[in-house]
């Protein structure tokens, strides 16, 4: 039985994650906006709130995120809109990472991953558009990667990687989904957990996808 933090627990696949940990037997804490008032684009609330509880857990899961309105071309860009999407998507999770050394074990396998999404690659990115999405998703993957480099240095059983769900039957995705398969939220966070499960040290710093399959940066 490990003792997990989920950060972004009532949104679909946080909510998820938190039902199927329970389920296994796990120890859960969550954290929210809703629940909260977890502001992941203010420092000051981000220090506050994760300051508010302690570790060690041997699992840290972020799913924080927004999606904004998906440009079509470079024209529908509009900075503001831009800023907002990356100030949830990027900065929020590097201001959660800040804290995530203090609160996984010193030593013994422990695994923090943070949702990203597969339109945050580069390498797989054919059609364009969705710039604010993407750029935003990749900048997360990069600071996730330093992160678990910076991480390992002092934690050296930990695992941090980012994750891509697939695209989940969930209020987030509702109306952009028509096109693309859906997966329930239920069945996204077990083969989440089950990537988590499977990782080894060697693969932190990694980008995964829901069937533990490395996705291009």
């Amino acid at each position: 039985m490990a003792r997990a933090l989920v950060i972004g627990a009532s949104g679909g696949i946080g909510q998820a994650v938190v039902q199927a940990l329970h389920a296994r037997g796990d120890t859960v804490v969550t954290l929210s906006r809703r629940d909260d008032g977890l502001d992941v684009t203010d420092a000051a609330s981000v220090a506050a709130v994760l300051g508010s509880v302690d570790g060690p857990f041997e699992m840290i899961f972020v799913a924080v995120g927004v999606l904004g309105v998906p440009e079509k071309s470079l024209d529908a860009i509009e900075a503001g809109a831009m800023a907002q999407v990356f100030a949830v998507n990027a900065i929020g999770p590097a201001l959660i990472l800040r804290h995530v050394p203090r609160l996984l074990p010193r030593r013994g396998r422990s695994v923090c991953a943070v949702l990203s999404a597969r339109v945050g690659s580069i390498g797989d990115n054919a059609i364009g558009g969705w710039y604010s999405y993407r750029a935003s998703k990749a900048a997360l993957n990069q600071i996730v990667h330093g992160a678990a480099v910076e991480v390992g240095r002092s934690h050296k059983d930990s695992i941090v990687v980012a994750l891509h769900p697939g695209t989940v039957d969930t209020p987030f995705t509702a109306n952009y989904t028509g096109r693309h398969k859906t997966v329930p939220a239920n069945d996204a966070a077990g083969n989440l957990l089950e990537v988590m499960d499977g990782l080894s040290v060697d693969q932190s710093g990694g980008f995964f996808d829901y069937a533990g399959k490395v996705v291009p940066w």
